[in-house]
């Protein structure tokens, strides 16, 4: 069923760190009434941003993705983040989409961090995702590929991206300023949901979750260092009519990106 209109929950919070018990419990409490149509959490969610993944790797059959479809189906409403997933001795920081049907899209991070070393233990995705979800057609990134332009570039004519993170304090500045541009190069609504607290290598994170419009303008703006939760509403029809009357990406350089795919769920 289409929906023009989208309301979509941001959960900032903290990460306890390697206890997905502790954050499931702790999620489960804050989003248990919620009513909406997408709920977003942070990246690595259960665990807090780990660079050596043979300590909380998980398949379809692990503990993280049943949790997500026992969410999504009580709260009849679609759940979204990311987590280490193993697949074919690969590790990757895999965002995962799941309906509250049980079924579920997914994305792999495109690019690692390298300064922390991510590079070295987890297996970069090629695929560029789209995910159809009540009308809607949303592209799911993760942290670090913000700073990448060209693998954000709408050429997939999608309406929403959701960024997941752990963006640390110190880049703060950084965070805000990227998605304000991911928002007006693309014309796109974008949510970006970032963690809060401190995790087990000691780096700092104080949140500032923003839901953006496709001028560049902020709906929301989560406050810093603290936990928040927040439902937005994004029209539809306003991004239609924006375009139409301002129809940038037509005038978009052609080019294709080497060594990707793309994949488009339902």
């Amino acid at each position: 069923m289409k929906k023009n209109k989208l309301l979509i929950t941001l959960v900032q919070s903290h990460i306890h760190w390697l206890d997905k018990t502790r954050n499931f419990n702790q999620l489960e409490s804050l989003i248990n009434n919620l009513s909406s149509h997408i709920i977003v959490l942070p990246e690595m969610f259960n665990t807090g941003f780990l660079t050596e993944p043979h300590q909380a790797a998980e398949d379809e059959s692990g503990p993280t993705i049943q949790w997500m479809k026992h969410i999504a189906l009580k709260t009849s409403s679609a759940i979204c983040g990311s987590l280490i997933w193993k697949e074919n001795n690969n590790y990757y920081n895999r965002f995962i989409f799941m309906r509250p049907d049980g079924q579920w899209a997914w994305y792999n991070k495109r690019h690692r961090f390298t300064m922390a070393g991510e590079h070295h233990k987890f297996s970069a995705g090629h695929h560029r995702v789209i995910i159809n979800y009540l009308g809607w057609r949303i592209k799911p990134l993760v942290c670090y590929d913000l700073r990448f332009p060209v693998w954000s570039r709408n050429d997939q004519n999608y309406d929403l991206i959701i960024f997941v993170a752990n963006w640390p304090k110190s880049r703060i500045d950084q965070w805000k300023n990227l998605l304000v541009a991911r928002a007006i190069e693309n014309q796109t609504f974008v949510i970006a949901v970032n963690r809060i607290g401190q995790d087990g290598n000691d780096f700092y994170y104080s949140g500032m979750s923003l839901a953006i419009n496709p001028r560049g303008q902020i709906i929301y703006q989560a406050p810093e260092e603290i936990q928040d939760i927040q439902t937005v509403e994004i029209d539809l029809d306003q991004l239609h009519t924006m375009r139409q009357k301002f129809p940038v990406l037509h005038d978009q350089d052609t080019f294709t990106i080497e060594n990707s795919e793309t994949i488009e769920f339902w």
